[in-house]
């Protein structure tokens, strides 16, 4: 949980040694301070200090840890979250940044749990190689893909809300208005309820006599719980209608941006803006994060993990990766299995009578031959967002 302060002193004293090396530093990042620690090239700690979670704060950081000795990495906790902004400035600055996970429950137990014991081992585990990820990169088209993927997700939530309430609303309706509204689809209820004759709301400004005048009426007007059911019926609906409006225009833009970012995996059958908007959100836009297919299948939960025992040989699924990327490239399979005749015909082949195989089973095939088949595509893309004309 962040914290707003601190809660002891922000320099801990270490005792003054000769830095043997390069240094590394560590960070444990918070909403509005970031705890450091630098470790010479022999794992020795020479200090913690904290800094605020400003540019002059980067600033301050930065030269707190070369002033030690030349800088070779640092690790950072959180380059997602609240160490976005420091993990740009870094970057920016030429700073080789790893992204360090959290230690296990049983190292934290034996170490104890403090923030700066916290960027000691953010520090450890880059001096150890423990952690080698590059932070994905926050600015760009696949960084503006995430944002209004993320705002869309809100308002499908949203409107999901408003349409579940004017349906329960309609449940203890009086029965002629119940039998009005009884619409085959969600779009026809939503439009009848936003149709609804009612009292209206008062003006929208505040403080003037006509507004004052008017909440009067309309306080008078529902008494009636009909009227008070009419309003509200009609305000849930109108709202519907904004999200269904926002919405439209949002997947509108999300459709041209992910088309112009990601044309050779969009060309791909199956593949529309949702998937691929979802597997560049995971990839990130830095294509060097990623060194091989395999490593690909891994970050989407989709390479084989061996659990063979004795003389039986078995792989099972991975659920290791990012979970939304798997979901992703199950879609595309299951739209592959109902319209792609090359993907039929192998469902059909490797299920023939005396085989061992499952359709599940076969799925699973599917998903890792599928991120095979993406993985260049995605790398060409992601390469020509840097590089707008590569040569051949």
């Amino acid at each position: 949980m962040a914290r707003t302060r601190p809660k002891s002193n922000t320099t801990t004293p270490t005792p003054v040694i000769d830095p043997v090396g390069d240094i590394t530093g560590g960070v444990d990042t918070h909403l509005d301070f970031h705890v450091a620690a630098a470790k010479d090239s022999l794992g020795r700690l020479l200090g913690t200090q904290t800094f605020p979670a400003t540019q002059a704060g980067y600033t301050a950081l930065l030269a707190w840890l070369t002033h030690f000795g030349p800088l070779a990495l640092v690790g950072v906790e959180g380059t997602g979250s609240y160490g976005a902004g420091l993990t740009t400035y870094l970057t920016g600055q030429g700073v080789h940044v790893v992204e360090v996970n959290r230690p296990n429950r049983q190292k934290r137990r034996r170490t104890g749990k403090s923030d700066p014991q916290d960027a000691i081992n953010a520090a450890s585990a880059a001096l150890a190689g423990e952690d080698t990820a590059t932070p994905k990169l926050r600015h760009g088209p696949v960084e503006s893909i995430r944002v209004l993927r993320e705002a869309r997700h809100h308002l499908v939530k949203a409107r999901t809300a408003a349409i579940n309430t004017l349906k329960s609303l309609l449940v203890t309706a009086p029965t002629a208005l119940r039998e009005q509204l009884s619409a085959a689809s969600t779009a026809t209820l939503v439009a009848d309820c936003a149709a609804l004759p009612g009292p209206g709301l008062p003006p929208a400004r505040p403080g003037t006599p006509d507004r004052a005048q008017a909440s009067q009426h309309l306080a008078t007007q529902l008494r009636d719980s009909g009227e008070g059911l009419r309003l509200a019926l009609g305000e849930l609906a109108r709202a519907i209608q904004f999200y269904d409006q926002r919405l439209s225009e949002l997947d509108t833009t999300l459709s041209a941006l992910v088309a112009q970012t990601a044309p050779r995996t969009t060309a791909l059958y199956g593949l529309g803006t949702d998937t691929t908007g979802q597997l560049l959100t995971t990839v990130g836009e830095h294509p060097d994060r990623l060194h091989s297919q395999a490593a690909f299948a891994c970050l989407t939960g989709v390479a084989p993990v061996d659990a063979s025992s004795g003389k039986h040989e078995h792989h099972r699924l991975s659920r290791a990766g990012d979970r939304q990327a798997n979901a992703a490239l199950y879609r595309v399979v299951i739209v592959r299995l109902a319209h792609h005749q090359p993907t039929r015909a192998y469902l059909a082949a490797r299920l023939r009578p005396g085989t061992k195989m499952t359709k599940k089973h076969l799925i699973r095939c599917l998903k890792r031959y599928l991120a095979r088949e993406i993985y260049p595509r995605l790398m060409a893309d992601l390469a020509a967002l840097h590089d707008p004309q590569p040569t051949t």
